[in-house]
């Protein structure tokens, strides 16, 4: 398991994403985040499938962040159960990751 991870969050606007986005980086959460705006989702809920418009916030960080990530999202979602995913960072530019490191 790798010390870097890549964050990914599902938030229902580029604003709110952009709000958690910050919080993660004034913190020293992650060392940066993205924005993908207006990403359409399609999924189950209720027993039913619906769909909506979204954004995707990315974010860089280190392994030790994951638990406070994890309950500054929750605190400042809009979902119910936001979709908060960490995928591993096995291998990268070097200087990347130790600037990762350093800001996160």
């Amino acid at each position: 398991m790798s010390n870097y991870k890549l964050l990914y969050v599902t938030c229902k606007n580029s604003t709110e994403a952009k709000k958690i986005g910050s919080i993660l980086v004034k913190n020293k959460l992650a060392a940066c985040t993205n924005i993908i705006k207006q990403i359409n989702s399609i999924f189950l809920w209720k027993k039913k499938v619906a769909s909506s418009k979204e954004s995707i916030l990315l974010g860089k960080t280190q392994k030790k962040n994951i638990s406070k990530i994890i309950k500054i999202i929750k605190k400042n979602h809009s979902y119910t159960i936001p979709c908060i995913i960490f995928f591993d960072i096995s291998n990268g530019n070097k200087e990347f990751l130790n600037w990762i490191k350093k800001n996160s």
